[in-house]
């Protein structure tokens, strides 16, 4: 099956019934009629059906090197400049149409499966079936334009020891067995965006596991269907409250959900084994691939679409109330515009110092990359306060569409019209603004770009460790020693 439509891809879940719970309830019937998924299923179709625009049709799919079908340009494996520049056009396509808030849309996981595939070699240093497995499970994925989530955290439970240490060893997913089909898998994992809305689930682990024998039960990877037996998901309640695009524009049309995932002796086969019992070759995976890289480049195109999305909304704001002639205003516009640039100009710098990786991959420079991975959950929650700053008590005004379509609506008219419009307008686009920075949806966002990539300081310690300066301390050596020898020519 080439590049799949939206249908297919409703059809396709609705059919595999995952094991889904939400409000204390199992979701029983199909998932895309279910109120707290419809909403974001139906954009997720949407953004499947762009790969068939016909004027679009060139970034988003391309031809596969074995089927010679049409496949999603989000699994192209880039062998040039020119190949990023198409994938990264590809990803702007989607989320522009999602305006940046769907932060696990298909292509960010298929970006990691990508670079898995084209660095398969490397989960064959434990064994070559593993090898041969990643390779046929990235061509699955492309071929048949799978759609993945994915779990890497373990519970929150004591973070001062290890999970081998917990009360219970089987509260993180660990190896609890093997037998002639597969590993055996038991416990939890958080946190799958999307989970139960995809067709598979990509299991790695996250962060870096300490080298010892008691953690190597933690250490695995693998990808199975969403319905394998044993694998359920428990969802958090959902921030789609069945309100109209009026009402709850983003939370109506974006709602991801996020997801616990328990284990409950799930049988992992063998085919579809990567790596497991050793942490060495875990911890090594995303990096030694350059997973981190290229979905990295995946996520900071999409904020550039989120940025520009905020700008958008901001400007409308101070023309709708007029308040552009005021000097705080467009200050704090400009914040958003440089940080609009900054972003985009990483992405420029990656592509342009692009080079061919050991695995054959024309891969972005990682530094301005990891630039903006450390930039980005910084600046994006300033954007929700610029927008409170601005909005201030029309992010309260805001009565919602049986308002409109109510008796009241001459009251609404008059007194919530604007300076260039009427109240109607006014009040839908208030509505947006509150749903960015200030509704459950919105306060999510924030939270969710915050930790995006993990723990903040601990990104910002890595960045400084592996930051090579030594280059700008052997310049001020050089000047300090150059003043001492004109000292002494004196």
């Amino acid at each position: 099956m080439p590049a799949k439509t939206g249908k297919e891809y409703i059809d396709r879940v609705d059919k595999a019934k995952a094991n889904v719970w939400i409000n204390g309830e199992q979701v029983k019937d199909k998932i895309s009629q279910h109120p707290a998924f419809k909403g974001v299923m139906k954009t997720q179709a949407e953004l499947y059906d762009l790969q068939h625009d016909s004027a679009k049709h060139d970034i988003m799919t391309y031809i596969s090197p074995t089927s010679n079908e049409r496949v999603g340009t989000s699994f192209m494996q880039p062998r040039t400049k020119e190949d990023l520049e198409k994938r990264r056009k590809m990803i702007q396509e989607w989320a522009r149409h999602n305006n940046g808030m769907m932060g696990r849309s298909p292509d960010y996981i298929n970006s990691g499966m990508m670079a898995y595939g084209t660095a398969a070699d490397m989960f064959g240093t434990q064994d070559s079936a593993f090898a041969k497995n990643m390779k046929d499970y990235y061509e699955l994925c492309r071929e048949k334009d799978l759609s993945l989530t994915h779990t890497l955290i373990q519970p929150q439970v004591n973070r001062g020891v290890s999970a081998a240490k917990l009360p219970d060893p089987y509260i993180a997913a660990r190896i609890a067995g093997k037998n002639s089909e597969g590993l055996i898998i038991k416990g939890a994992r958080l946190l799958a965006t999307q989970g139960g809305i995809t067709d598979e689930i990509m299991v790695f682990p996250s962060t870096l596991l300490k080298q010892s024998e008691e953690e190597n039960p933690y250490a695995f990877a693998f990808s199975i269907p969403n319905n394998t037996p044993g694998l359920k998901f428990i969802c958090r309640e959902s921030f789609d409250y069945g309100k109209s695009h009026f009402d709850h524009p983003l939370g109506s049309r974006f709602e991801e959900m996020d997801t616990i995932i328990v284990f409950d002796d799930v049988v992992v086969p063998w085919n579809r084994v990567f790596a497991y019992g050793d942490v060495g070759i875990c911890n090594q995976a995303y990096n030694e691939s350059n997973a981190v890289v290229h979905m990295t480049h995946q996520v900071v195109s999409k904020n550039i679409a989120k940025t520009e999305f905020i700008l958008g909304i901001l400007q409308l704001m101070v023309e709708t109330i007029n308040i552009g002639q005021y000097q705080h205003v467009q200050e704090k516009i400009s914040e958003v515009i440089i940080a609009l640039e900054t972003v985009k100009a990483f992405i420029t710098a990656s592509e342009a110092n692009a080079k061919v990786d050991k695995w054959g991959m024309m891969t972005p420079d990682f530094t301005p990359l990891n630039i903006a991975r450390n930039y980005y959950p910084k600046i994006y929650p300033r954007f929700s306060e610029i927008m409170q700053l601005l909005g201030a008590s029309g992010l309260m005004a805001i009565p919602n569409e049986a308002d409109f379509n109510s008796e009241l609506r001459p009251d609404l008219d008059k007194y919530l019209q604007a300076a260039n419009g009427g109240a109607y307008d006014r009040v839908k686009l208030y509505r947006l603004a509150w749903d960015v920075c200030m509704s459950s949806f919105g306060s999510r966002q924030t939270l969710y770009e915050r930790f995006f990539f993990g723990d903040p300081v601990r990104m910002a310690s890595a960045l400084y460790n592996g930051y090579d300066k030594q280059e700008y301390v052997d310049r001020v050596k050089e000047f300090l020693n150059r003043t001492e020898n004109l000292a002494e020519i004196n």
